[in-house]
């Protein structure tokens, strides 16, 4: 629904651009890019296309920062598998990582209650290890990334039902300087 919302409103945009640039007032020369959307000329119109580009970029960079506010990534029972959701907030968080050198990560796993003591330190530290991997692909150096389990000890919602499980089922991101 929101790509349906977000490609009407470049439609509309490009649009309303187009009827602007029908009239040209500044006398500067400008021409068609075959699409029939204007390009640059001497008054610095930009074309439709270039439009779309930019307010993609932008879409891009809103995303990337609301994966970044996103700190906690959630692990189905009993797993350690990374699902897509898991990997697009693991993407947006190598990349920052890559573009900031200075700044390093602990990967601090966790489990529901259900489980031996042992058996949850293990899966606790089986998920930091997937998020680490997949980070150390994404090309952040593993000096950087240090992991942690703290198995069932550190729950995020005490209690005893599935509601609590699932947000006690996570890895937290935990950023170091």
């Amino acid at each position: 629904m929101t790509k349906q919302i977000r490609f009407g409103a470049v439609l509309i945009l490009v649009a309303f651009l187009a009827a602007c640039a029908s009239t040209n007032k500044s006398g500067s020369q400008s021409s068609t890019d075959g699409t029939g959307a204007q390009t640059s000329g001497a008054g610095g119109q930009k074309s439709a296309k270039e439009l779309e580009m930019e307010a993609q970029k932008a879409e891009d960079e809103r995303r990337r920062q609301q994966m970044l506010s996103e700190t906690v990534v959630y692990f189905q029972f009993d797993s350690s598998a990374v699902d897509d959701q898991a990997r697009a907030v693991i993407e947006a968080h190598a990349a920052y990582l890559a573009k900031n050198p200075n700044v390093s990560v602990q990967l601090a796993g966790h489990c529901d209650e259900r489980g031996t003591r042992e058996y949850n330190l293990a899966l606790g530290e089986r998920r930091s290890q997937s998020v680490e991997k997949l980070m150390r692909a994404m090309g952040v150096t593993g000096n950087r990334i240090k992991t942690v389990s703290y198995g069932e000890e550190k729950p995020v919602d005490p209690g005893h039902d599935e509601s609590a499980w699932r947000k006690n089922r996570r890895v937290e991101l935990v950023y170091k300087r």
